[in-house]
């Protein structure tokens, strides 16, 4: 098929639709880019332009300073011995995952774990048992189900599962679980405990030498304010061998990382935001304030946060009955509410969804929250 003038004009620069508005979208919060992350976008984009000065894997370039970053600023950050920049959360879950299989061996996750997890594990080839979450609306994890089913996985298997992995918050209810007291159970059955911070590590204070992790697992595109994919691994001084081993014919080369992994416009965007990250964390508590704030209001107007209350998180799952049933009969159906919003500029909330979503409220601040406030409350007495 030869490409014309007319095939090629779909295509070169396109503008986000959704630029300007209020984003409240869970996915993006927090990722958005800093200025400096979107000065070093423009400044690095050139296809492998971190590689000019690489001396065998990007981890270890000095200029720029991504040494540096990677081997001290981020094990500090993390309260961990080592780190690795990734292409993503879910595959440092699978370097992880990847390095402790064995045939039969079992993995333990929490019954709240994103559908990744699920992946990594499935294609480190390991066997999948579950914590459950209790019932609606909490869906909260017991600690002590740890220790249940990783007697129940010894019952099954003669042996404990080879890792545990806690969702921490999960993404579907922005729940923070007792992570210490998992760590301290699982440690009881000697099981490392991977902890996924996909949406804590860079939102929130995160420490995971406090919390006994043995791994930590991060997203610079959902919590770091990075372009992404791009992600995060660290890993306790007990378990690094393991999961950053070298290459037995090209030595400087770690096998799980494929010898590199995140380069160029990714990582570069990631050290430029990092310092105001940093401090960005030590604010936690006024976006705690601000998420606990606009559930109180939403709850106000009929529309339910599920999940922990008084809750303890950004993201954010309501139950909205009264949207449903305005959906019933209003112009553009089940997309109303979407087209509602769009019009009034806000973001976040997926076209068709009106009887349940999920939404976040961080770095958007109380004043626009306000706004997105008004708009629910405009929206329902529009259609009552």
């Amino acid at each position: 098929m030869e490409l014309d003038e007319n095939s090629l004009q779909k295509f070169g620069y396109i503008r986000r639709e959704t630029s300007g508005s209020i984003n409240i979208d869970p996915l993006q919060t927090g990722g958005m880019l800093t200025e400096a992350a979107r000065r070093a976008l423009v400044e690095w984009g050139d296809g492998y332009s971190v590689c000019d000065f690489c001396p065998g894997t990007v981890d270890i370039i000095k200029k720029p300073p991504i040494n540096e970053f990677v081997h001290k600023a981020l094990p500090s950050f993390l309260g961990i011995d080592e780190v690795r920049v990734t292409t993503g959360a879910r595959e440092a879950k699978f370097a992880i995952m990847n390095s402790f299989r064995n045939k039969g061996d079992t993995v333990l996750l929490d019954g709240l774990a994103h559908y990744s997890s699920h992946l990594a594990a499935q294609r480190a080839g390991l066997l999948i048992e579950k914590v459950p979450s209790s019932a609606s609306p909490e869906y909260t994890i017991d600690p002590e189900d740890y220790g249940h089913c990783i007697e129940k996985i010894i019952q099954k298997t003669g042996k404990p599962p080879v890792l545990a992995l806690l969702t921490y918050p999960d993404g579907n209810y922005g729940n923070i679980p007792d992570a210490s007291k998992i760590a301290s159970v699982c440690h009881e059955y000697d099981v490392p405990l991977i902890l996924n911070g996909a949406y804590s590590v860079g939102r929130m204070p995160v420490d995971a030498g406090k919390i006994g992790a043995d791994f930590i697992v991060g997203s610079g595109h959902k919590s770091m304010a990075s372009a992404g994919p791009i992600g995060i691994l660290g890993a306790s001084e007990e378990y690094a061998d393991i999961v950053f081993r070298k290459s037995p014919t090209h030595k400087k080369k770690e096998i799980e990382m494929l010898g590199c992994t995140a380069r160029g416009v990714s990582i570069m965007t990631m050290l430029a935001s990092f310092p105001a990250v940093v401090k960005r964390i030590r604010e936690w508590n006024r976006e705690v304030e601000n998420a606990r704030w606009f559930s109180e209001q939403l709850g106000n107007m009929g529309i339910r946060q599920m999940g922990e209350i008084p809750h303890n998180h950004d993201l954010m799952f309501f139950e909205a009955p009264i949207l449903y049933e305005i959906s019933q009969n209003a112009k553009g159906g089940r997309y109303f509410l979407y087209k509602e919003l769009k019009a009034r500029k806000i973001h976040g909330i997926k076209p068709g969804l009106t009887k349940n979503f999920k939404l976040s409220t961080y770095g958007v601040g109380r004043e626009k929250l306000s706004s997105v406030v008004d708009a629910f409350d405009e929206i329902i007495k529009k259609h009552d």
